[in-house]
């Protein structure tokens, strides 16, 4: 029987509860998902033209793969807070080594993990740290880096949609609808959990809350972290990350702007980044630069920060051109 974990809310935690991008995050929740994803699972393309490379690898088994496992508990010194303003993996990769050795062992002990790797970890933190961050990089540059820039603009446009949703429908609303199994109520966010029921106070330091394209069927969070602690919860968009792009040119919207710039407007149904476009429609990233700087020099689309990216949208310009042309 799921627990429930709570997570209890001052002021001042409401006041700094933020979203967060976090790279080493997709990390974890992607080997739990390689080890998981079954024949119908969204990700099981991904998997299978993975696989190969991380077997040649040796990094289908390793450190990594026994910190993380199918089920149940992975150590929150993994996954430390992602900076604000956006994290990159390098970063948090040094977050992880410079993790205390006694937090290491602390986690480790209590949750009694197990294995020869883990032990030789657990005798020897600084080398054992040294270890994962080098296999953590190894897996991104195989598993994950060629498709970054697709997951970045999942995450960063969910991101950009829960910071408009928070400035035009408050805490309250965004923090009670990010998954069914969250729900918000006297100061209190209550998550049904398998692993860690539990009653956390935040201690003036906030929540980070952080969309995952691989925790796609429920959510997950760090306590024992003596900083921020953390929610990771489904990204909207999750499962259309591996889709081709199917966005239908308006023919008379192109007779207008051009066809290329009809096919931005098309596929900007939610905010998406440079790379993004760039992934999905083909074009070149400075070819898409262009035509957006133009688009939105026009008020036909805008752009807005989102971490380290700069995200496009349509505008009510935009809105009236397409309906007018269906």
């Amino acid at each position: 029987m799921a627990g429930e974990l709570r997570f209890a809310f001052s002021a001042t935690d409401v006041a700094r509860t933020r979203f967060a991008v976090s790279p080493l995050w997709e990390v974890v929740a992607s080997v739990r998902t390689f080890k998981t994803a079954g024949p119908h699972s969204v990700h099981r393309g991904w998997r299978r033209d993975v696989a190969p490379r991380l077997a040649a690898a040796g990094l289908d088994a390793g450190l990594l793969a026994d910190l993380v496992p199918s089920a149940g508990y992975t150590p929150d010194f993994i996954t430390p807070p992602p900076l604000p303003g956006g994290s990159v993996l390098d970063a948090e990769l040094r977050e992880v080594a410079a993790t205390p050795a006694q937090e290491v062992r602390r986690e480790l002990d209590e949750y009694g993990l197990h294995t020869e790797r883990i032990r030789r970890l657990h005798a020897d933190p600084a080398a054992g740290l040294a270890r994962l961050a080098a296999e953590i990089s190894a897996y991104w540059d195989l598993a994950l880096a060629p498709y970054w820039p697709r997951l970045q603009g999942v995450l960063e446009a969910d991101v950009f949609h829960q910071a408009r949703r928070l400035a035009t429908d408050g805490a309250e609303a965004v923090l009670g609808s990010l998954h069914p199994s969250v729900r918000w109520g006297a100061g209190t966010l209550t998550v049904r959990h398998k692993t860690c029921p539990a009653e956390t106070v935040l201690g003036g330091k906030g929540l980070v809350l952080v969309p995952s394209v691989f925790a796609w069927s429920s959510v997950a969070a760090t306590t024992a972290t003596p900083v921020a602690k953390q929610l990771f919860y489904p990204s909207r968009g999750w499962g259309s990350v591996w889709e081709e792009s199917r966005a239908a040119v308006p023919e008379a919207v192109a007779a207008v702007l051009g066809r290329t710039r009809a096919l931005l407007l098309a596929e900007l149904t939610v905010p998406a980044s440079t790379s993004e476009l760039a992934g999905r429609t083909g074009l070149s990233a400075g070819g898409v630069n262009q035509h957006l700087t133009a688009l939105r020099d026009a008020g036909i689309v805008s752009a807005h920060r989102a971490g380290r990216s700069v995200l496009y949208m349509r505008t009510a310009v935009a809105e009236s051109l397409l309906a007018a042309s269906a």
